[in-house]
C-alpha cells in the first residue's frame, strides 16, 4: 500500500510530504495516523532532526478535510484525533515550516497553521470553508488564525469562505514569505539551509520561549526570559572558537 505520508530525511531536514495527489491531498483520519506517528518519532530525534517541513504531493499541499471522509461518517481512534495531532505538530521540538503551493484549503489550513513558519508559491491559494459547508472549526481555526493575521482578517477569511492569493496572504501577514512557482524549490532549500547552519540546540530553545510567553504581558515574558532561558548551549564554544579562528585567517 502506498503511504499516505512520506517522510525523506536529508542533512538533518525532515520533509513530510501529504501523499494522496490524485485526491489532492484530501485529509483522511488513515492519513492523519501516519502522520501522527511520523511527528511522534521525530519528536525524539532532536539530535539528528533540527528541521521539520510538512508539504503536499502534486499539484497542492491539500484540499482540506475529505467531505466523503465526512460524509461517510469517519471513525478516528479517539475524539479530537486529528486536533491532538495537528497540537502534536505544532509543539514539535524542532521548529516546523509549512510548504504551501496550490490548495490550502479549511482543514488544509488549520493543519499549515501549526508551522511556526509558513512559505507560499505564488500558485497557493488559503481559505476557511467551514461555513460553505455548514460546518465550524475543531481543528484549531478560531485560534491560530486570527494570533496569525488579526482578529479582523481572520473574521473576513472565515465569513466570507473566499480563497486567498499566495501574495494576499504574504500582505497579511499569513506567509513569510511568497515566490514564482519557478523559484519555490530553489528558495525553500536556501531558507531550510539557513535556518539549518544554525544551533539546533538554539531553535530548540528559542521556540520553546516563543511558546510558552505566547499572549504573556511584557514583564511576565520577560521575567520567564530571564529566569527560564535555557542559555547557553553545547555548541557555543566550538561556534565561536570556528567564527575567531576564521576571523584570524581573514585578517
Amino acid at each position: 500500500m502506498t503511504p499516505l505520508v512520506l517522510r525523506e530525511d536529508h542533512d538533518g531536514l525532515a520533509t513530510l510530504t501529504l501523499n494522496r495527489p490524485d485526491k489532492l491531498n484530501a485529509l483522511t483520519v488513515a492519513m492523519f495516523q501516519q502522520l501522527q506517528d511520523h511527528v511522534l518519532q521525530i519528536a525524539g530525534e532532536t539530535e539528528r532532526v533540527g528541521l521539520v517541513v510538512l508539504r503536499g504531493a502534486g499539484k497542492c499541499f491539500s484540499a482540506g478535510h475529505d467531505l466523503a471522509d465526512i460524509s461517510l461518517g469517519e471513525r478516528p481512534p479517539k475524539p479530537s484525533f486529528q486536533a491532538d495531532t495537528i497540537e502534536l505538530l505544532a509543539e514539535l521540538p524542532q521548529p516546523v515550516i509549512a510548504a504551501v503551493h496550490g490548495h490550502c484549503y479549511t482543514g488544509a489550513l488549520e493543519l499549515a497553521l501549526a508551522g511556526d513558519l509558513i512559505v507560499a508559491a505564488e500558485s497557493a491559494k488559503f481559505a476557511d470553508t467551514h461555513a460553505r459547508w455548514a460546518l465550524t472549526p475543531v481543528w484549531g481555526m478560531s485560534q491560530r488564525l486570527p494570533r496569525r493575521v488579526g482578529i479582523a482578517r481572520a473574521q473576513e477569511m472565515t465569513y466570507t469562505a473566499r480563497s486567498y492569493t499566495g501574495q494576499a496572504a504574504l500582505a497579511m501577514g499569513l506567509v513569510n514569505w511568497c515566490v514564482p512557482d519557478a523559484m519555490f524549490e530553489t528558495e525553500l532549500a536556501t531558507f531550510t539551509q539557513a535556518i539549518l547552519a544554525n544551533s539546533w540546540f538554539s531553535l530548540r530553545a528559542n521556540k520553546r520561549l516563543y511558546r510558552e510567553t505566547e499572549g504573556l504581558p511584557l514583564r511576565a515574558g520577560l521575567s520567564h526570559e530571564i529566569h527560564r532561558s535555557e542559555g547557553r548551549g553545547p555548541d557555543m564554544d566550538a561556534r565561536i572558537a570556528g567564527f575567531m579562528n576564521k576571523s584570524s585567517k581573514l585578517a
